[in-house]
């Protein structure tokens, strides 16, 4: 192992940061890093010799490489963390448009909203497709709906989502206000008895291949789409009329009334779906 890989990974040890998740991406992301600046032909270095000369040459191979947008913004929050905890914050801009990088849009009105539909009955594991229905009634991620316990999320009018489970490591409530929720979560129920929605001989990796696969193999593709259908639907039960995307009023349309209403019901959707920000919300409903 070089010194900048291990001090890199001392670094991280030290500063625990985050989630199980978010430390375990960023000592994924700055190990990949370490190796990226070794072939770049930078020798001897440790964690305290970053420099601008460093990211620049990543930046120019990342770029090259064709990488998306998102996936640059995400080694950038690393390389930030990094920087930061060397004390070398102002190697970086705060700003990635510096670095060509375009903003998030997060408002398209263009509905991404799916339903599962017949495919459904194309998912022969029995396990996989438990989980697509959770994440049809309940919004959830696909991480969320494997890892899903139905005897501890399930207390009666509502969902308690472990932080384990979830992105970022927040707990979260979600309610249950249908009888189609209700549903699934009896069939959640009877399928996991006291375990979760991976069977008891395979660990979270191996489950989540076999939905890549179901799910490859069914034609359904996007299931985070599911997420946008919960949201479109959450939004036309609490303010009365459907969402922008789903084709509802903008919200340029609405009167003062309405605006507070629709301001309500996103800052709703935003914790149901376990974001921070209400704007993101614009991304499911549209705006």
């Amino acid at each position: 192992m070089d010194d900048l890989t291990y001090t890199l990974r001392q670094l991280c040890q030290r500063n625990c940061d985050g989630s199980h998740n978010t430390q375990a991406d960023r000592m994924r992301s700055l190990t990949l890093v370490a190796r990226q600046l070794r072939e770049a032909g930078f020798r001897q270095l440790k964690a305290s010799s970053l420099k601008g000369k460093h990211v620049q040459a990543l930046m120019d191979r990342w770029q090259a490489e064709g990488l998306s947008s998102g996936t640059i913004k995400n080694r950038l929050s690393h390389l930030r963390w990094w920087a930061e905890k060397v004390g070398k914050a102002g190697i970086l801009p705060a700003d990635n448009a510096q670095f060509g990088i375009a903003e998030r849009r997060y408002v398209t009105n263009i509905s991404k909203a799916r339903e599962l539909g017949s495919s459904l009955e194309q998912v022969t594991d029995t396990y996989v497709r438990m989980s697509l229905q959770l994440q049809a009634a309940f919004g959830l991620r696909r991480k969320e709906s494997l890892l899903f316990q139905p005897h501890y999320a399930d207390r009666g009018d509502h969902l308690v989502l472990k932080g384990s489970w979830t992105k970022g490591g927040r707990e979260r409530i979600v309610p249950i206000t249908t009888a189609q929720q209700r549903e699934a979560l009896q069939a959640a129920h009877g399928l996991a008895g006291s375990g979760s929605l991976i069977p008891a001989h395979k660990n979270y990796i191996q489950q989540r291949h076999v939905y890549d696969g179901q799910c490859k193999r069914a034609g359904l593709s996007g299931m985070h789409g599911l997420r946008h259908q919960y949201a479109q639907s959450r939004y036309e039960a609490l303010t009365g009329w459907p969402a922008p995307a789903a084709g509802g009023p903008s919200v340029t349309e609405l009167s003062p009334k309405q605006c507070v209403e629709d301001r309500r019901a996103r800052q709703t959707i935003s914790r149901e779906l376990g974001h921070e920000r209400v704007q993101i919300t614009a991304i499911y409903l549209g705006s």
